[in-house]
């Protein structure tokens, strides 16, 4: 029985870490801040979770503290990283589209601060 489950631990720790090598390499590759933000949460919350079950399987005594930081990430990385997109969307940094479709353009009327630019002027 200890077999199975550090069978399926093992496991697990493997796909966490496939999940968590993915979500690096989508950081590096991907264009803008908004897609990073996106392949990096959506990743390294799969992975970090995967993780966890893992060790949860290879250390059963640990599960309930395990499961206590299984919640914490489910809440905390979609949360963290949806107020960083739209701290830096209100800054004004527009998404890199080929379609020029800004659809919080229609809605957010909150904001009042003109867009960064990254020209200086002398």
């Amino acid at each position: 029985m200890m077999e199975i489950l550090s069978i399926i631990g093992y496991i697990f720790l493997s796909v966490g870490a496939v999940f968590l090598l993915l979500g690096g390499l989508g950081i590096f590759r991907m264009p803008d801040y908004y897609t990073r933000v996106q392949a990096g949460t959506k990743a390294s919350t799969l992975g970090a979770m995967s993780t966890i079950i893992g060790v949860a399987f290879l250390q059963p005594d640990w599960a309930v503290k395990l499961l206590v930081i299984l919640v914490f990430i489910a809440f905390t990385n979609p949360l963290s990283s949806h107020v960083l997109a739209r701290a830096t969307y209100k800054m004004g940094q527009k998404p890199l589209s080929k379609e020029n479709i800004d659809a919080y353009e229609e809605v957010d009327h909150s904001t009042s601060r003109k867009p960064v630019t990254n020209k200086t002027t002398k």
